[in-house]
């Protein structure tokens, strides 16, 4: 049944957050003034509401299937996260609509293709399949994000946190929708390892394809994009850029046997977590968390 280990994290949903996204003191371009980065990062605020929907609908499919008391808690918990972390990103998502993003059309054709299109076409394990390739690549964001290379430091540090904090909750319960895929779903490896080729396209497609309308809506033309996006593209895949520390993880989830915690060594977690219960503010959580790695 649920592969439990002695290091998983529990699932705490963390509700009420206030990171004063509405800030005016926020820049447009909160990223250290990068254009590609910002819009990048606000690509991932868009997709994350619709896409925390499917990952709910697609577990929920097989709860009826479910008589495990700690899988079912450990569904509850995650399904309360994902719900905070899609009303936290709509509220941010706000921000955006009223710097002129087209947010109501982007985030409508992602909705059309995860609901009308994925749903209609693949079977229900299928598409729980591809929700556990997407939370593998939701749970990697830590590795890339808390390392010591401190890859946000110019990032605000309000925006910041909110990625932080929704990180955090991404490692915690990275297993759930793996362990009703595998124990319940009865998904077979070719089956997942598929889900994740699939997603390894469609994630990145759709991030880049909402990273150029919104830069796009900002005004930049077709050679200004392609400059932004020459140097932003290095940027994530260079050696020491941002995808960089994800290879190693991300390639484990094509071995037999495979489970999320067997990776149960996350940077910057533990910190996080200890200046999250102490102070119980996420800004200050980020910010100690940040200082804690660079020593």
């Amino acid at each position: 049944m649920a592969h439990n280990t002695d290091k998983q994290h529990p699932i705490i949903p963390r509700e009420k957050l206030d990171f004063g996204l509405d800030d005016p003191s926020i820049p447009k371009y909160w990223f250290g003034g990068d254009a590609f980065k910002t819009r990048f990062f606000d690509a991932m605020s868009l997709i994350f509401p619709p896409g925390e929907k499917f990952f709910m609908v697609t577990v929920r499919d097989f709860r009826d299937q479910i008589n495990d008391p700690k899988l079912l808690q450990d569904i509850k918990d995650f399904n309360r996260q994902e719900a905070q972390h899609s009303m936290v990103h709509a509220q941010y998502n706000d921000v955006l609509r009223k710097q002129g993003m087209p947010v109501e059309r982007l985030i409508g054709w992602l909705d059309k293709l995860l609901f009308d299109k994925y749903r209609s076409r693949f079977s229900r394990e299928y598409t729980l399949a591809i929700t556990g390739a997407l939370e593998h690549f939701t749970a990697l964001g830590a590795h890339a994000m808390f390392d010591e290379r401190d890859i946000m430091a110019s990032a605000h540090p309000k925006v910041r946190a909110m990625y932080a904090w929704h990180s955090i909750e991404e490692v915690e319960h990275k297993g759930v929708a793996y362990d009703v895929m595998i124990d319940y779903a009865k998904v077979g490896y070719f089956k997942r390892a598929a889900a994740l080729l699939h997603a390894t396209f469609i994630f990145p497609y759709v991030i880049l394809m909402f990273t150029n309308e919104m830069l796009k809506a900002d005004g930049y033309g077709l050679l200004q994009r392609a400059k932004l996006f020459a140097k932003g593209i290095w940027w994530l895949l260079k050696p020491a850029g941002f995808v960089a520390p994800l290879y190693k993880h991300y390639v484990q989830y094509y071995k037999p046997g495979y489970h999320p915690w067997q990776e149960t060594e996350q940077p910057g977690y533990e910190e996080w977590l200890a200046a999250f219960n102490k102070h119980n503010d996420p800004i200050e959580a980020s910010e100690l968390m940040r200082a804690a790695m660079a020593r």
